[in-house]
C-alpha cells in the first residue's frame, strides 16, 4: 500500500511522503487563495474551495478556512461555517445537510500515537461523521473517530471524545449529553423546499 492509501483506510502512514507532502502544499494554496478571495464574491470564493471540497453549491464559508487536503472533506446541502474553521481530514469528514458550524471550530480526523518513540515514525486518523441539522458552537473541537448525531447541538468550547447520540445538546470538556431534543414538525415551507 501506499503512504496515501494506508492513511485513507486509518491505518498509520508517514506524513512525510513526498505525495502527501505535495497533496498538503496544494491544499494550502487553495485556502490561501480562498482566505485572500474578496469577501464580497462568495462565489468566487467557494469556487476555489470546489477545487478540493465536495459539497452542493448553497454551501457557505466564511474566511479564514485551513484544511489538510481538502478532498476528504463532504459537506451536505445549506452548509455554513463561520470564521476559523479548520479541518484536519487525513480520512474522511462528512457533515451532514443544514449543518452550522461556529467560530474557532477544530475538525480532526488526524491522531498519533501516544507512545513517544512511535510517533517519531508515523501518525494515523479515524473519519469523522456529523449528522444532519448539526450545530456546533463556537471553539469546538471534534476528535477522530467521532459520531455526532442528527439533529445535535455541542456547546461552545467543548471537547467531543466520544460519539453523541441523535437529537442530543451536549456540552463540555469531555463533552457529555445534558439533555434530549425532541425536534418539532418542519414547517409547510420547510418541507416543500
Amino acid at each position: 500500500m501506499t503512504e496515501k492509501q494506508k492513511m485513507l483506510a486509518g491505518l498509520a502512514y508517514s506524513g512525510r511522503d513526498a505525495e502527501l507532502v505535495n497533496d498538503r502544499q496544494e491544499a494550502k494554496v487553495m485556502c490561501h487563495r480562498f482566505n485572500l478571495a474578496d469577501p464580497r464574491d462568495s462565489q468566487a470564493r467557494m469556487a476555489i474551495l470546489a477545487e478540493r471540497v465536495q459539497f452542493s453549491g448553497d454551501a457557505h464559508m466564511e474566511p479564514s478556512f485551513y484544511c489538510d487536503y481538502g478532498y476528504n472533506i463532504v459537506l451536505g446541502a445549506n452548509f455554513y461555517s463561520n470564521h476559523n474553521l479548520t479541518i484536519l481530514d487525513v480520512c474522511k469528514v462528512t457533515i451532514g445537510e443544514n449543518a452550522f458550524i461556529g467560530p474557532n471550530v477544530m475538525i480532526s480526523a488526524a491522531s498519533h500515537p501516544i507512545d513517544p518513540v512511535e510517533r517519531l515514525h508515523g501518525e494515523d486518523g479515524a473519519p469523522v461523521w456529523i449528522g444532519d441539522n448539526v450545530w456546533l458552537g463556537g471553539n469546538v473541537a471534534v476528535l477522530p473517530g467521532v459520531r455526532i448525531g442528527h439533529n445535535c447541538v455541542i456547546g461552545a468550547g467543548s471537547v467531543v471524545t466520544r460519539d453523541i447520540p441523535d437529537n442530543s445538546v451536549a456540552v463540555g470538556n469531555p463533552c457529555r449529553v445534558v439533555r434530549e431534543i425532541t425536534p418539532s414538525e418542519p414547517s409547510a415551507a420547510m418541507a416543500s423546499g
